[in-house]
């Protein structure tokens, strides 16, 4: 048997956004629920199309938006990359969401909560921990939050299973999520003897896709490969012209200060500019402007200017 890759948009769109019982287990293994009464039991999926209720004011997609019987809402995204302005994109997804529950003249109790679930297939954090839970904390003294947003980001490249007893299913989700790809031949008999993570598996079978389906899921692989190599490319070139900026400030206003400062600076004007050629050449390839947006982390405004 042959798989594909869960994490590929067209995969992960079929088995989160299609089967609401895979995406109720998901979310309930991913989430931090302190009990039993907090989980999800039924979910109603809602346009993954946030439009801004000004039509001159910017719109976004997400993976997946869904609700349940409460009306708590849940976002979940797959980031193949991760780029400074991800986590903007982020709280700016989860703020529309939050805001678009009330009407003109509503009265804000009604509002429910906001959940953003974010996989991430790279690193962005020095912590060693792969889960990282933000909320809206006073910090000073009291730690009260506030309740409304909560944003969950998870490091895949930094899971490894140690357990099995503690959080189970998120441990099972993880390996799906990390060991299945287009090498695997025979998936391990402890994913498929969860019927949830069995039925996600059946989803990956590469014979269930069309051949458009296929073409359309390599040339996803190809513009996540093309648009990573530019980006290392950015960053050395960036590293290297910031180095000698670096020495050259260093000379007049303190060797350590200028070449931090240069590095910097280089590295900076270094991934911006190859972020606007990558954006280019992808446009020039037709790849639709939202895509290249998710990709390179600039606005959709900006593409079009290109």
């Amino acid at each position: 048997m042959k798989y594909l890759n869960p994490k590929a948009d067209l995969t992960f769109k079929k088995v989160f956004g299609e089967h609401p019982d895979l995406v109720i287990s998901f979310l309930n293994a991913l989430l931090p629920f302190k009990d039993a009464d907090e989980e999800i039991t039924w979910v109603e999926y809602l346009n993954p199309e946030l439009v801004p209720l000004n039509p001159l004011r910017k719109d976004s997609i997400v993976d997946v938006r869904c609700r349940d019987h409460m009306g708590r809402q849940f976002i979940v995204e797959m980031q193949m990359m991760w780029t400074s302005a991800y986590k903007q994109r982020v709280l700016f997804n989860a703020s529309k969401a939050y805001v678009s529950q009330l009407d003109k003249g509503g009265d804000y109790e009604i509002l429910q909560p906001v959940y953003s679930l974010n996989l991430v297939n790279d690193t962005f954090s020095e912590s060693e921990e792969f889960y990282h839970d933000f909320q809206i904390v006073e910090s000073a003294e009291t730690k009260e939050v506030i309740e409304g947003l909560r944003f969950i980001f998870i490091e895949l490249p930094k899971f490894t299973p140690h357990s099995y007893s503690d959080k189970k299913m998120q441990v099972l989700w993880l390996r799906y999520l990390t060991e299945i790809n287009e090498k695997t031949r025979e998936v391990p008999q402890e994913l498929m003897n969860n019927p949830e993570i069995c039925k996600a598996v059946s989803q990956l079978e590469e014979s269930a896709f069309s051949e458009a389906q296929l073409l359309g899921y390599e040339k996803f692989w190809d513009i996540i490969s093309t648009a990573k190599m530019h980006i290392s490319s950015a960053t050395r070139e960036g590293r290297e012209k910031g180095f000698k900026e670096g020495m050259e400030q260093g000379i007049e206003k303190g060797i350590e200060k200028g070449i931090e400062k240069g590095i910097e600076k280089g590295i900076e004007k270094g991934i911006e500019k190859e972020r606007i050629r990558n954006a280019t050449a992808m446009k020039h390839a037709g790849i639709p402007t939202k895509t290249i947006a998710q990709i390179t982390g600039l606005t959709e405004k900006e593409v079009e200017a290109l």
